[in-house]
């Protein structure tokens, strides 16, 4: 039986910030403890994965395979292969890049129970520069095949998104950030694969966000709401499969569509959209996220704010895509 996470209900200007690696560490010894098949697999980052409580109460089930990334996918895959559903942890730079080819072959054509959790993904590790944030994994993986891809926007979805990834069949990467965010969902919450969860109704324009980018709609639809604009907020934590309906459906029934993501502008989330839009039904678009640079060093805030992805960078995204002034 799952322990279910609790937050407390906050409004955005008091609301508590999570760790959603918390959120993941907590539901992942909860699902150990139930289910004797849970292993997890670290790559020397048994600190930053939070699995230092994991490797204590299951000893026999946990394996660190020292900085070698490529190794690490293939003793998941041959664990999965014997029967074991492992969780295989790493910082999300490398485990998407260096590990590429063993994702590609080991899980997606092989169809392995392997479940990749990218840890501290998008600019979380600011400070450290180019060479650790994880802006490219989401346009490298979600063209996978078989490779089931989510993007949790705050703990209680990281928490259902886990104790989910139990039951599914196949290979799946879950992109799990360290930067904080707030609750954006309800007590209760159940993770769907394929699913948008529509956070906020309205007819006259969509944002579309995933990951720390969601709160970050949410408020921006609070400040469009002011001036009398009403935006749905759809949090696409599903990158693949995704769910074509609502994207079509935001299509047809409001003026327009804002992608806002922690990732390249090229290949994510709004490529994804724009994909489906181009093939059924043609729509105007904005896509946020990094444009095509190497990131520069700084704190992760810094970052957000030096491309625009921000509360007030999707308002005047959306502003611009009506033909409206900020």
């Amino acid at each position: 039986m799952s322990t279910p996470l609790t937050v407390p209900a906050t409004s955005p200007a008091t609301a508590t910030l999570y760790d959603c690696r918390d959120a993941y560490s907590q539901a992942l010894e909860s699902m150990a403890a139930a289910d004797p098949r849970v292993c997890a697999l670290v790559s020397d980052s048994v600190s930053s994965t939070k699995l230092k409580s994991f490797s204590q109460k299951f000893p026999e089930r946990f394996v660190n395979v020292g900085i070698a990334e490529q190794n690490l996918v293939g003793v998941g895959a041959g664990l999965a292969a014997s029967g074991m559903v492992p969780y295989v942890c790493a910082a999300s730079c490398f485990l998407t890049a260096r590990a590429m080819e063993q994702i590609k072959v080991d899980l997606g054509y092989s169809k392995l129970n392997v479940r990749l959790c990218g840890m501290s993904s998008g600019m979380a590790y600011g400070e450290l520069g180019p060479t650790h944030h994880s802006i490219e994994d989401l346009a490298w993986t979600r063209i996978i095949p078989n490779l089931s891809v989510v993007v949790p926007a705050d703990p209680l979805e990281t928490a259902a998104a886990m104790h989910y990834s139990l039951q599914h069949i196949g290979p799946m990467f879950l992109r799990i950030s360290r930067m904080p965010v707030r609750a954006v969902h309800q007590q209760g919450f159940q993770f769907t694969l394929g699913k948008a969860s529509t956070l906020r109704a309205g007819n006259d324009i969509t944002l579309m966000a995933n990951g720390v980018m969601v709160s970050r709609a949410l408020d921006a639809a609070d400040t469009l709401d002011q001036i009398g604009i009403h935006a749905r907020v759809l949090n696409m934590s599903s990158m693949s499969p995704m769910d074509v309906d609502a994207v079509l459906d935001a299509a047809s029934t409001t003026r327009g569509i804002v992608t806002a993501e922690e990732a390249l502008a090229a290949g994510g989330l709004g490529g994804a959209v724009a994909e489906i839009l181009a093939v059924h039904h043609p729509a105007p678009m904005r896509i946020l996220g990094v444009p095509g640079v190497f990131a520069p060093t700084g704190s992760a805030e810094f970052l957000l704010e030096h491309f625009g992805l921000t509360a007030r960078g999707i308002h005047n995204a959306a502003l611009d895509l009506l033909g409206e002034k900020p």
